[in-house]
Parts: C-alpha cells; structure tokens; sequence
C-alpha cells in the first residue's frame, strides 16, 4: 500500500499493527505551507504560560507531553488528516517521542493515548470551527467582513468532531482572550456537554487530572492582560519554573537576613 505522502508498506497475514506499518511523525509533513501562521502574539505567549505552570500530581514530568500549534495526526485511513490546536495535554505517554527525541508532530496511532485535554484559543473567523454547534453569536470576535472567502472544510471534520468523535478528548476548553469569557465541554458518553463555569475568577475544575484551570488577571513575559493559568483545589495560582525560582530566592535572602547576613553583599 502506497499512501499519499509517499509512505509505502508491504501487507502481511495476519497485519501488523498500526504502529509498525502506519506512517510515523518523520513520514508526515510537520506543517502545510498553505496554512497561516500565528494570528497574533497571544498565541505565542499563551501557550507557554499553560505549559510552565503545568504540575499534576498523579504523574512525574516524563510522563505527559504538551503540544502547541502542532500537527495532530488522528485517522488511520487518512494519514494526512489533521488538526492543529492552540495547546493539548496528553498523559501517559513519554514526554519525548520514544523516550529520546523531540516531537515534530504528534501522530496518535504511533503514540497509542489521544491527549486529555485540548485548549482552543477564539481568533477572528474561527469562533463556529472551534465551537461547532455550541457557537453562539456572542462568541463571535469581530463582525464578519462580506469580502472575506468562507473557510472551506474539504470534506475534512470539523475540530469539535475530530475532539469528539475521533480522539473522544475527555475535556475541550475554548477560550477568548477578547471577551474573557472561558468555556468548557466535557465528554460524557458519546457527546461534549457544556459544564458551569465558576466566576470570580472564572476556573474549571478537572477532577481526573487533580487540577483547576481558570482567567488570571496578571502580567506574563512583562505583558498585563488576562490569561489561562492552571490552579489548585484551593484556588492557589500554580506557579511558572521562574516564578518558583524567583521564591526560593526571596526565602533564601530573608533566611540570611535573619542571620545577620546581607544577602546584597553576598
């Protein structure tokens, strides 16, 4: 069998798996040149926020993967079939891809666990793709230009199908910098169900993970603005590695001040 991307595998009886026959992340293509690039800064920023005050306390830090504008591979019968979301969680699996390199993309059927959580980030004109039959028409980030093409979907499922039905993501968050506004779909049997959001700040609480999700209003990489941030079960902000860094040092400093000892002279 030949597949699009030139990827060629012999038939055997019985088959082999997936895993030993499929195309891998160094067979797929890492990105599609037609595809834009990133539609602003927050993009960049926000992400890496997720990503740096990660911490669940079921699992040890090689034990999860996060994935950012990545490439996600997730039907076996179309290889080539993808989706690339803002920010995804996956547990279970090596944080490096086989235990000793780097991901260029994450393709499921290689990695055997679909990610647990997948975040979505509202920019102009993708508002109904990511929220698919729950948009509503004050998701909407900007009014719509009547110039602008409609984005064509090729016969390709749509991201909340793909969330959904193919990879079954336990929890799809979406969240809209422009309006603040947080909400959170969780899978419950076959379907995404919306659940309550709490307010003040807005968080989420993903019981299975051990951890809360929620809008922090504070300033990240020098810039203030309101950001998604992971917290405890008390609410507490989860810290960035900086951040953690930062403290100890300030208790190191007092601790020597108590000596006797400034910690400036040092």
């Amino acid at each position: 069998m030949t597949y699009p991307t030139g990827y060629s595998i012999a038939q055997t009886d019985p088959p082999r798996s997936p895993r030993e026959t499929l195309p891998t992340m160094y067979d797929l293509p890492s990105e599609f040149p037609e595809e834009p690039g990133l539609p602003d800064e927050f993009h960049d920023l926000q992400p890496q926020l997720l990503s740096r005050t990660l911490a669940l306390s079921d699992y040890s830090r090689n034990q999860w993967f996060t994935g950012s504008d990545l490439n996600l591979y997730y039907d076996v019968h179309h290889p080539l079939w993808h989706k690339r979301p803002d920010w995804f969680l996956a547990v279970g699996v090596p944080r490096l891809y086989d235990g000793h390199d780097l991901r260029r993309s994450y393709v499921v059927w290689q990695e055997g666990v679909s990610p647990a959580v997948v975040v979505e980030f509202l920019s102009p004109r993708t508002e109904q793709e990511d929220l698919g039959r729950f948009y509503q028409q004050g998701d909407q980030v900007e009014p719509e230009d009547e110039n602008l093409e409609p984005i064509d979907s090729n016969q390709v499922p749509r991201k909340l199908d793909v969330y959904e039905t193919y990879l079954r993501v336990p929890h799809y968050i979406v969240y809209s910098r422009y309006t603040q506004r947080l909400r959170y779909f969780k899978l419950i049997g076959r379907q995404y169900q919306e659940q309550a959001v709490d307010s003040l700040p807005e968080t989420v609480w993903l019981e299975d993970l051990n951890i809360g999700l929620g809008v922090w209003a504070g300033e990240f990489e020098g810039i203030w603005g309101h950001w998604l941030r992971w917290c405890n079960a008390e609410g507490c902000w989860l810290p960035t590695d900086t951040e953690t860094a930062q403290q100890r040092g300030d208790r190191l400093a007092q601790r020597l001040r108590e000596l006797g000892v400034d910690p400036d002279e040092i």
